[in-house]
């Protein structure tokens, strides 16, 4: 054997020379990561429900939705026909409990009628889950 030459029997001479006991071979194997899906919990929707009415006037009941929901005119004046033709259309569909603010926020505006004075009471504004939700 030359001089950079290995000789197995030098590691047995000095692991008997050692005074540590020799390590036990381990076997060390890593499992692959079991896959989690992340999953964002769909909150369902909500419908809020403008029902007609036979007190307020078109022109009130579109200025409502103009600046509760703010709906541009051509919209508003959709959805004011819908409910009047229908009883009842769905004026904004979302979380629940923004549809119950968006619902109280429409209830906030009360009509006085020029004719008479009389004072009319809050549109009729519901809040209900939305099918398929």
């Amino acid at each position: 054997m030359g001089e950079g030459d290995f000789d197995p029997r030098t590691i047995s001479r000095v692991h008997a020379m050692s005074h540590e006991p020799a390590a036990p071979d381990v076997t060390v194997t890593t499992r692959p990561k079991a896959h989690t899906e992340t999953r964002t919990r769909r909150v369902p929707p909500y419908n809020v429900i403008l029902e007609n009415d036979d007190h307020h006037s078109q022109e009130f009941v579109v200025g409502v939705l103009r600046k509760a929901l703010g709906y541009v005119h051509e919209r508003a004046y959709q959805l004011m026909l819908q409910a009047h033709t229908t009883g009842r259309a769905v004026v904004w569909t979302g979380p629940r409990e923004v549809a119950e603010l968006k619902a109280d926020q429409v209830r906030t505006f009360h009509e006085v009628r020029e004719a008479d004075g009389a004072r009319l009471g809050p549109l009729g504004c519901t809040v209900e889950p939305a099918p398929g939700g």
